[in-house]
């Protein structure tokens, strides 16, 4: 059976009675990621799917709630136009910013915290003897050339996309590839790219070691190194080497002997947003060193671990304090994070204390089902529906929505629980 054949027996199958619905989940859906959404509605108490209409707005949300005011909780992320809808047609109803979402938001300010001090993340060297006859190694200036023209292109990218020029547009007009131009639209901030592109591992980073052995060696010729490393099944090219080089040539003598290569942005996050208990020794020793030497990320990591037990916890009535902390504190990316609670305080607290959260498993599922035929279509009120007696095509189609839900929505984990000491 053919897949045209299973979704006209999809269609035809009748829809579902609504019925009563007191808790309401409320998520978007990519029909094109970056470029088309939609808005699927959900029974919270019976996980099936209730409604899907095309787009983003409030609007269309506060019509369906106007015909259903037995709704008494409505959960959310905290998108402006569900926030309006959801007071505009059911103000009866309590509003809960989903834990899920709450959870994303502050890793992303997180990583943008830990990105502005990524120069901090290394350890120093160890010294060496014969310090005063080392070459120094040229520090990179303030801000990179790459960072310097990200920034451009990326002000550059929205300025026309405000102006409503489709990507291909803007991709011919600046000279950009489509993918780079849609990386540029889709990115929040300069600051979410640059994040990203440094974060690359450079080719010539498995080769430092012997290239550094072969320099102390007295061997200084770029061209000749570059033949060595090919042989070490580097596949890279010579001008990648050469610019590792530049940075000893200043210096007399031997290069310096590095110290241990630095953690990534994504992995200090990484440790900073899991529960210690959860921790490898070796990542919570590193993570101890590096708050040691950097006091902005122990606060930095004390704040996470207190929002982290608040919302494990359940303990929305420490929100204001927290984010009055936070606030006071000089940490500008989670500042931003905190004052954007603000605008949404009561959902948000709601969220840090009620039972309720839209993003469960189950919704993560019927997200994809709903995005599986890429275009505004009630495919997945059908499949998310599984009737008493099922017939062998019944059963065919309960399969195909069974493998449509494995792999196109990545299945984050669940946020830490309590933490009692940071």
């Amino acid at each position: 059976m053919g897949k045209d054949t299973l979704l006209r027996l999809v269609r035809a199958l009748p829809e579902p009675e609504i019925g009563e619905v007191e808790v309401l989940g409320v998520d978007d859906f990519a029909f094109r990621k970056g470029r088309h959404y939609g808005t699927v509605l959900i029974d919270m108490a019976t996980h099936r799917p209730l409604h899907l209409y095309d787009g983003r707005e409030g609007e269309d949300l506060a019509a369906w709630l106007k015909g259903h005011p037995e709704v008494k909780v409505i959960c959310r992320d905290r998108s402006s136009g569900y926030g309006e809808g959801a007071r505009a047609g059911a103000p009866q109803a309590e509003q809960v910013a989903d834990r899920y979402h709450l959870w994303a938001n502050l890793g992303q300010a997180v990583e943008k915290t830990v990105n502005a001090h990524r120069s901090r993340l290394s350890e120093a060297p160890e010294e060496l003897a014969d310090t005063l006859d080392e070459p120094h190694v040229v520090q990179p200036p303030a801000e990179l050339k790459v960072v310097t023209r990200l920034r451009e292109q990326h002000a550059a990218a929205h300025e026309l996309w405000e102006q409503r020029m489709s990507k291909a547009a803007i991709g011919r007009k600046l000279g950009l590839h489509q993918a780079t131009v849609r990386k540029l639209v889709n990115a929040r901030s300069a600051d979410d790219v640059v994040a990203k592109s440094l974060q690359r591992a450079h080719i010539v980073d498995p080769y430092v070691g012997y290239l550094r052995l072969r320099w102390n060696e007295g061997v200084r010729n770029a061209a000749q190194l570059y033949r060595e490393i090919q042989e070490l099944v580097y596949s890279g090219g010579e001008l990648a080497v050469q610019r590792h080089l530049r940075r000893y040539r200043t210096g007399r003598g031997h290069a310096p002997v590095a110290g241990p290569k630095p953690p990534s942005v994504r992995e200090v996050t990484s440790w900073i947003m899991t529960h210690p208990e959860h921790l490898r020794d070796e990542n919570a020793d590193k993570l101890h060193r590096l708050r040691e030497r950097d006091p902005e990320l122990d606060r930095l990591t004390l704040h996470g671990r207190k929002f982290a037990a608040m919302m494990t916890g359940r303990h929305g009535d420490r929100l204001e304090d927290w984010i009055i902390d936070v606030e006071r504190d000089s940490l500008a990316p989670l500042a931003g994070f905190a004052r954007n609670l603000h605008r949404d305080f009561e959902a948000v607290r709601n969220g840090l204390s009620l039972p309720h959260s839209s993003l469960d498993h189950e919704l993560r599922q019927l997200r994809q089902q709903a995005a599986f035929t890429g275009h505004p279509d009630p495919v997945g009120l059908r499949l998310g529906h599984q009737p008493t007696h099922e017939s062998p095509v019944q059963l065919r189609l309960n399969g195909l929505g069974r493998r449509l839900t494995r792999t196109r929505i990545p299945l984050h984990d669940v946020p830490p629980r309590e933490i009692h000491q940071p």
